[in-house]
């Protein structure tokens, strides 16, 4: 199975519960996960930001495998580079896209 979590809200605690329900996925035995992404846009993108709230969750979910993008619209939107994100977030042209992409590819949405 594979699951996409989405990030969009500017809520600490709903960002915090997203990243937790992701890495409490990746490691639940009774769910044969191949793959796990995260996909954050609009006000969803603090964690992701170095130093943000959350960024030390993310460099940890990276480490662990999974998959963390940021919409570029957003970046540009927030006046954001690159080199503003974690390193190892990869960014996609649209967050709207992305997600997309990725349902029409078999993955589970889940937007805590």
């Amino acid at each position: 199975m594979q699951t996409v979590f989405h990030l969009i809200a500017d809520e600490p605690a709903q960002q915090r519960t997203a990243l937790t329900i992701a890495e409490n996925l990746t490691e639940d035995d009774s769910v044969e996960i191949d793959d796990v992404a995260i996909v954050a846009q609009a006000d969803g993108i603090e964690p992701l930001t170095a130093g943000g709230d959350g960024s030390e969750t993310v460099k940890s979910l990276l480490e662990a495998g999974i998959a963390v993008k940021a919409c570029s619209n957003t970046l540009e939107m927030k006046d954001l580079a690159d080199s503003d994100l974690v390193e190892g977030v990869e960014t996609v042209p649209s967050g709207g896209g992305e997600l997309t992409r990725l349902q029409s590819e078999g993955y589970a949405y889940i937007r805590p």
